[in-house]
């Protein structure tokens, strides 16, 4: 087993890349197309990477395991990892099978396009690697469809349409894994639907046991991390489930609590704010106006 104590190599340019991994120069020095199963094996690579660029890898038949961030993916089934620039990626096992194909594109490459504007919104780059896309057959043939057009395209005479058909290529590849993604999120409802009610019972403990009064406002941060998941794909997923990302069932949660309080109570609105976690009490007042269209007084009057 690798020890992951040793500082990560930074890698900045796709040509660093190649020489790292001792293959060819690339065709192309912004963007790239790599057979996995001609990269060097795991045990002469360092432990621990950060790319300077993007990177999409689709890994099959794998028996070892790849470490992204704090989480660790068992890759026995293989999938399609996204790696945005300065993530970290480390190897955890010396026996991991690299098949399949990685698809490598710089910042610098896609500047000043309409996807250097819309990359951001591609929220699985901000996935962990256990949160990994697994491609139906119909679905691994149309993304390795993609990425032969990109190999094609970058093995032909490069041009002036050049950059522009491989950024449109990459761009459809993006659009696929994301409707992809969504796909898998239906497939695994049973799974997800028991992810949304851990977090339901994560929120009703919290309040419980009185964590605002010294940790403040629950956060979406916390929430994932209690359920081993990236913030991101636990929003993605309640989206799906519900229409509502976990920053909105956080203060749907919240708002549920501030009635119980202002029904069941004689507490003060800026006592129920503490209680809750809100800095300030005109936090509270602001987000219930909000969701109920009625300030806590009016909503607490309403009963009487």
């Amino acid at each position: 087993m690798r020890k992951l104590q040793s500082p990560p190599i930074k890698v900045n340019s796709i040509n660093e890349l190649h020489r790292m991994l001792c293959l060819n120069k690339p065709l192309h020095p912004l963007v790239s197309v790599l057979d996995n199963d001609q990269m060097l094996t795991p045990a002469i690579l360092p432990a621990n990477f950060l790319f300077n660029f993007y990177k999409i890898s689709y890994k099959k038949t794998q028996n070892g395991k790849i470490g992204y961030g704090q989480s660790v993916y068992d890759f026995d089934d293989g999938g399609m990892v996204f790696t945005a620039p300065n993530q970290l990626i480390s190897i955890t096992e010396e026996d991991t099978d690299y098949a399949g194909f990685s698809l490598a594109f710089h910042s610098d490459f896609i500047r000043n396009h309409v996807l250097e504007g819309k990359i951001k919104d591609f929220g699985f780059f901000s996935y962990n690697t256990n949160e990994a896309l697994h491609l139906s057959d119909k679905e691994r043939i149309a993304i390795f469809g993609v990425i032969e057009s990109i190999r094609q395209e970058l093995n032909g005479s490069i041009d002036d349409f050049s950059q522009d058909v491989i950024i449109s290529y990459i761009e459809v590849l993006l659009n696929l894994s994301n409707r992809f993604y969504k796909r898998q999120f239906i497939t695994r409802k049973a799974v997800n639907h028991d992810l949304l009610a851990r977090m339901e019972q994560l929120l009703d403990n919290y309040f419980k046991e009185e964590k605002p009064l010294n940790n403040g406002l629950p956060t979406v941060e916390y929430m994932a991390e209690q359920l081993h998941i990236s913030s991101s794909y636990l929003s993605d997923m309640l989206r799906s489930l519900t229409g509502q990302n976990a920053q909105q069932h956080i203060h749907e949660k919240l708002i549920e609590k501030a009635k119980e309080f202002l029904v069941n109570t004689k507490f003060s609105v800026a006592e129920i704010a503490y209680q809750l976690g809100f800095e300030h009490p005109q936090s509270l007042s602001r987000l219930f106006r909000r969701k109920i269209n009625l300030s806590p007084l009016e909503y607490r009057n309403s009963f009487n």
